[in-house]
């Protein structure tokens, strides 16, 4: 099975916290390109479509990505690679300043039809280039599912209203998607996630996922609603947390096309959210969005099932 994903590639410069006498790391990052690598550490046949300078975090990013047997389309070079400043407190959570312009024209995309599209996060919201990654998820969604992640970034996101209205764009077009807490706090402030999750399937997705840190994660069909806790982690930092969990749902989902989706049954995604949060828990125990490869899930999910 063929995977797109089109979005942003970012320098993430990881800033430990203030008097830890830690120095800054830098590690290949973006949801988009995250979820990408997250795929091919499970051994999946992934294309990413994006954006990347000539520049030594553009080579650092694309070594990153194709060593871990991605396959890098750039659509377009700009003049920097686009770059975020990660700040850890003292508990692992990250924020974000970034450096980012995306412009990808539509004439970047693939011919051929992949099996499954994914898209998210800058990307998908930020224009000029935010068209393009409609046009994809739009032009193969005849033939392909399509998963979306808004994974927000408040500081990129523009005014709120136009913010929302471009979301939701998004998730009508996908058939599975996946969103923290956060993201939705700041979408829809004062109301419940599960509000929000029951007002997408509204919109056309099969699956809603959510996702809670510490608290877990669940799911929402038309016919289920199932929760999960998280599992116990040591944090080194959260970094791709989110984009680990979102690699293993799409993996363990692969042979399920857009109506067998609608058709989870409980079980399944009781099962999905598990396996899912066993990624995240291995990603947050290492620096940097590092997700584990099939062995190292498997190993998780078989102590998790232990416990």
């Amino acid at each position: 099975m063929s995977f797109l994903v089109i979005g942003e590639c970012v320098a993430d410069i990881v800033r430990a916290p203030a008097g830890s006498g830690a120095a800054d790391r830098v590690h290949p990052g973006g949801s988009p390109a995250n979820v990408a690598y997250g795929l091919a550490r499970l051994g999946r046949d992934v294309t990413l479509l994006t954006q990347l300078a000539d520049d030594p975090p553009g080579r650092l990013i694309g070594d990153h990505l194709k060593g871990a047997g991605v396959r890098v389309e750039v659509g377009g070079h700009p003049e920097r690679t686009p770059s975020a400043v990660v700040g850890l407190d003292a508990e692992g959570r990250a924020t974000y300043a970034f450096d980012i312009a995306w412009t990808l024209e539509a004439g970047a995309l693939p011919g051929e039809a992949p099996a499954h599209v994914h898209i998210g996060s800058v990307a998908a919201v930020t224009d000029p280039g935010a068209a393009a990654v409609l046009a994809g998820a739009e032009r193969f969604r005849d033939r392909a599912t399509v998963s979306y992640d808004p994974n927000v970034r408040p500081a990129l996101m523009g005014e709120h209203g136009p913010a929302v209205a471009r979301v939701e764009r998004c998730v009508a077009l996908a058939d599975l998607v996946k969103a923290s807490d956060e993201d939705l706090a700041w979408l829809y402030p004062g109301e419940t996630p599960e509000a929000v999750a029951a007002r997408w399937l509204a919109l056309g997705p099969a699956v809603v996922l959510v996702t809670r840190g510490a608290a877990g994660s669940f799911a929402v069909t038309r016919h289920h609603t199932v929760a999960a806790g998280a599992p116990p982690a040591d944090v080194v930092d959260t970094v791709g947390a989110g984009d680990s969990f979102m690699s293993a749902v799409l993996d363990a989902l692969a042979a399920r096309d857009r109506e067998a989706l609608g058709a989870l049954s409980a079980g399944e995604l009781a099962g999905l959210l598990a396996r899912a949060g066993a990624a995240a828990a291995v990603t947050v125990s290492r620096a940097g969005a590092r997700p584990p490869d099939r062995a190292e899930l498997d190993a998780a999910c078989e102590d998790l099932a232990r416990t």
